[in-house]
């Protein structure tokens, strides 16, 4: 059961600039008390924990936004996916509080977050971190909102820079052979094989077990991401949402690459003796720890060239699985499922361009479905005519097309 913060309870964090902050919640609302030392901050907690019928006059419990932001990520740190804390803290510290950290936080408006938009864009900041910057100053203030340190999110209605389609990059049926063929031979030759015929990201490959196949129905389960942190190496984690955990069918083809694959960690094992840091991974490195990035995208590109292949980036292959699944008529929402997108519209909206290059072809099939195909039909004895002047039938026999219509 989820045990929600009360009356009872505090936070005490340390300040950037070397001083400590205690906050505190009652009936709802946040008080927060700065102080030299952290003493000082569980000296002030203890008082308000020692007068809970007294009224407690809360001020302005933050007066920038600087020192809201830090308060709010020191509050949602534990919450969050350890890469996504690190991400948030990169902007709270390196976009916000430096452009706007020393406003007062109740005069933020949407127009001024416009500007602080504006501003980040004029120097050179790329467009999806200014996205970035977007999510968390809104989630952020929809929780002052809630504690009614302001009275609406100005972050609501801002102007967002719209985002750059990326450039997206696939092999077609005939590259995807040269590069497999090509891969052959290469220590991760069945890693780039299952990316290409399932879609899989990077960091779920790289968290793949053996515990995930079923190799009797012949499925793969995604259960988990690897992801290297900073300062903390290697970390397993669970999937951003709930799509992202599905199983995928495998190919007998796949299956028995997979099964080589087994045979080659065993080696691995037998040759790393006691060096073997057994994680049951499907992919770990030469002593059983999961495979670092930069190697892996190393032999990639060496592939790529060998095979004389544009550079792609690895993640391009998941945009080839897709490309191959969509143009020979998987259904979209099959595709959906097997790529882990929350909905088949998410599908759409990232490829959509394929159906555009495919509606050559749907128009040829239509044509082709529509275009008369000439027979021999009989020739009738007769030809029912209607007269436009009395609108009654006539029959001209194919004996005498010249006389007289004689009415029927």
């Amino acid at each position: 059961m989820t045990h929600k913060r009360g009356w009872h309870e505090g936070t005490i964090y340390r300040r950037e600039n070397g001083t400590w902050r205690a906050q505190f919640t009652i009936n709802g609302k946040i008080a927060s008390h700065t102080a030299k030392t952290r003493a000082e901050c569980v000296a002030w907690i203890q008082k308000i924990r020692a007068q809970p019928d007294q009224a407690i006059e809360l001020q302005e419990t933050y007066e920038t936004i600087g020192e809201y932001m830090e308060s709010w990520l020191e509050s949602v740190k534990t919450t969050l996916r350890p890469k996504t804390a690190i991400q948030y803290e990169q902007i709270i510290h390196h976009h916000i509080i430096p452009y706007i950290g020393k406003m007062k936080l109740k005069e933020l408006r949407p127009i001024l977050v416009d500007q602080f938009y504006g501003k980040m864009l004029k120097d050179g900041v790329g467009l999806r971190t200014i996205r970035l910057t977007h999510s968390v100053l809104h989630v952020a203030f929809e929780r002052a909102v809630s504690y009614e340190l302001v009275l609406r999110n100005p972050a609501h209605g801002a102007q967002v820079p719209k985002k750059n389609t990326a450039e997206m990059s696939v092999l077609d049926e005939s590259q995807v052979s040269t590069f497999l063929t090509a891969a052959q031979g290469s220590r991760y030759q069945v890693l780039f094989h299952l990316a290409v015929v399932t879609g899989l990201r990077q960091a779920e490959l790289f968290g793949l077990k053996w515990a995930d196949i079923s190799w009797t129905k012949g499925q793969l389960y995604v259960r988990r991401q690897a992801q290297r942190i900073p300062d903390q190496g290697c970390v397993i984690a669970e999937p951003k949402t709930k799509a992202g955990r599905r199983t995928i069918k495998l190919g007998e083809g796949t299956l028995n690459l997979l099964r080589q694959q087994f045979e080659k960690v065993a080696q691995d094992k037998a040759v790393a003796g006691r060096r073997w840091m057994d994680n049951d991974l499907i992919f770990p490195c030469s002593i059983g720890t999961p495979l670092d990035q930069s190697n892996v995208l190393g032999e990639f590109y060496a592939v790529l060239e060998n095979a004389g292949l544009p550079r792609i980036r690895f993640h391009d292959l998941r945009h080839t699985a897709a490309s191959l699944m969509l143009n020979y008529g998987v259904p979209v929402i099959v595709v959906s499922k097997i790529l882990g997108h929350s909905k088949p519209s998410v599908t759409v909206d990232i490829y959509g361009h394929l159906y555009n290059e495919m509606q050559d072809q749907a128009a040829q099939i239509m044509d082709d479905l529509v275009t008369p195909v000439p027979v021999d039909l009989a020739k009738p004895q007769g030809e029912m005519l209607k007269n436009p002047a009395d609108k009654k039938l006539h029959q001209i026999t194919p004996e005498s097309p010249e006389k007289t219509l004689k009415t029927s």
